[in-house]
């Protein structure tokens, strides 16, 4: 078994309160961990240099992620646009029947097939250049379908890829892809080979997501896990800034699309930056390469490596002939508790997605300067990233996200009792804001408190596969949004409704905060189970409470 719990981890009574553990955990971040086995952390430490340069360079990673990811928005943004019937004199872009002209001949109206555009904001989108306008207005919409479809499956298959064959070469390979896609993205010539290549570029994207994001766990322990986490998906948000500011000096969707793929050049350095996860190499029994690579980061950190390091490598190795390496998708499914967390987490991330990018639309619809609209987007998403640091230290990630997803329910509940009129626009923008805001801190506590509750051997396939049904919900986003036709009130109240829900089934979920990682399913099962045997009533360990027993086991 990877991580063995030690004797001295078995006398204290499993049910004390969070804020013990904590405590515990920062007494040892900065010494040897010499009571839970982990040799990741007893080499490594909580957090160092060594992991501080790694998972600094891991998070600009989120940079190329928020740029392809959101650059629909500019590569289809929407300009005034007209039917050209050949008279010169004609200037108006506002007309009501832009899709139709009239026949001199026939005395009738028939569909446009050529058009004037104004180019005023944007010299040239997809849109203007392939006329998606009218009759295929719907196809800039199935190209972000695609993409978000991309991304999901990508989500699924660079997660299994690198349970399999590690978290960097799956990585690397991703880089690539992404950089080929980008390029020739830019330079498609039809529709036709834009979609395909976009489609490529979000597989990328979706495994760069994953990989990078549980490479950043897996080195880095103790409490660094929550702020380290949290402030890796921070260059999202700058990097949605930053794409306004791209987009504002680059008005063309070509080189719009090339300047935000060629900086991917940079990430090849990786492969001699990055190393391979020491946890994912202990797991499947390579305890040489880990151990080099263990060796390598306590030198980095000032560690010297003692006979608690050797005695947990020891006990970290799994046993010959047995199959705890292999983990896949389905036996996430295969007990009961585990399979009761699982479908769980994966509710909540699906409430992520829907709520982040329908929220994310619905705020564009309110009207305003494109680049200031998207820049202030990104900027509403920072202080919830921030706060999610201290909520998740504070309270925990269940309760984390327990309230994050209240604040978002009860915002977008908020919304449906405005009457329709422009006089309260103003105040669907600061309720639109702070269901983002909710989301923003759902988000990043989600990534983190699903990458706990799963163990190692799935824990790629795990959070890839929790990932795609987040993708399921930016899918579904759009067509939410598009219910306003039918009653205004449908949006909101269903991406009201959604987190509740999510809300209510986070009491599921068993607490993470302090705890070691699960390594093997087994580990996973166990974890959060309600104990069998009880504790006795001793001077040292106070009076057992079932309540807060139960409580803690939710």
């Amino acid at each position: 078994m990877y991580i063995k719990l030690t004797e001295d981890a078995k006398k204290p009574q499993p049910n004390v309160c969070c804020s013990d553990k904590e405590r515990d955990y920062a007494k040892q971040s900065s010494t040897i961990a010499k009571s839970d086995g982990d040799p990741v952390q007893t080499a490594l430490g909580d957090f160092g240099w060594w992991q501080f340069w790694i998972t600094f360079a891991l998070s600009l990673l989120k940079f190329p992620i928020a740029w392809h990811q959101l650059a629909i928005i500019f590569l289809a943004a929407k300009s005034p646009f007209r039917c050209d019937v050949g008279d010169e004199s004609t200037t108006l872009f506002n007309v009501t029947d832009r899709c139709n002209s009239f026949d001199p001949v026939t005395h009738d109206m028939v569909p446009c097939h050529q058009f004037i555009y104004d180019r005023s904001v944007f010299q040239e989108t997809i849109i203007t250049e392939w006329d998606l306008v009218c009759g295929r207005f719907q196809l800039s919409n199935i190209a972000q379908s695609v993409f978000m479809l991309g991304v999901l499956i990508g989500n699924v298959l660079f997660g299994m890829f690198s349970d399999k064959y590690g978290r960097k070469i799956p990585m690397m390979f991703a880089i690539v892809l992404l950089l080929v896609a980008g390029v020739g993205t830019s330079l498609a010539p039809w529709y036709e080979l834009f979609l395909p290549l976009r489609f490529a570029t979000a597989l990328a994207i979706g495994g760069l997501m994953i990989s990078s994001f549980v490479l950043t766990m897996e080195v880095v322990g103790g409490k660094w896990r929550t702020v380290v986490s949290t402030l890796h998906h921070i260059p999202f948000n700058l990097g949605h800034m930053s794409m306004a500011l791209i987009s504002y000096f680059i008005r063309n969707w070509r080189q719009f699309q090339l300047a935000i793929t060629l900086p991917s050049l940079f990430f090849f350095t990786y492969w001699w930056i990055i190393p391979e996860s020491p946890r994912w190499l202990l797991a499947v029994g390579k305890e040489k390469q880990a151990r080099k690579i263990l060796t390598t980061g306590a030198s980095r950190n000032n560690r010297k490596l003692d006979g608690e390091f050797e005695k947990s490598l020891m006990n970290s190795q799994p046993e010959k002939g047995g199959d705890e390496n292999k983990g896949n998708l389905f036996d996430l499914f295969r007990t009961p508790n585990l399979r009761k967390k699982t479908l769980a987490v994966f509710f909540n991330w699906m409430v992520c997605g829907l709520c982040f990018y329908g929220l994310a639309q619905y705020m564009g619809e309110i009207g305003g300067n494109i680049f200031i609209n998207v820049a202030s987007s990104g900027l509403i998403e920072l202080p919830g990233a921030f706060l999610c640091i201290y909520l998740m230290e504070k309270f925990g990630r269940r309760n984390t996200l327990l309230s994050a997803n209240l604040v978002t329910a009860l915002a977008c509940i908020l919304i449906t009792f405005l009457p329709q009129n422009s006089e309260v626009e103003h105040y669907k923008f600061i309720l639109a804001s702070l269901g983002i805001v909710g989301s923003s801190i759902a988000f990043p506590t989600i990534y983190l408190f699903s990458g706990e509750l799963f163990p190692t051997v799935v824990r790629n396939v795990g959070v890839g596969s929790a990932s795609m049904c987040a993708r399921i919900g930016s899918v579904i986003a759009p067509f939410v949004s598009s219910l306003g036709v039918f009653n205004v009130y449908l949006p909101p109240m269903i991406f009201g409704t959604v987190p509740l829900i999510g809300a209510l089934l986070c009491l599921l979920l068993p607490e993470t905060r302090g705890a070691q990682l699960p390594v093997t399913i087994e580990d996973g099962e166990r974890f959060g189970l309600k104990v069998t045997k009880l504790p006795t009533k001793t001077a040292e360990n106070g009076t057992h409470n079932t309540g807060f027993v139960a409580d803690e086991q939710l």
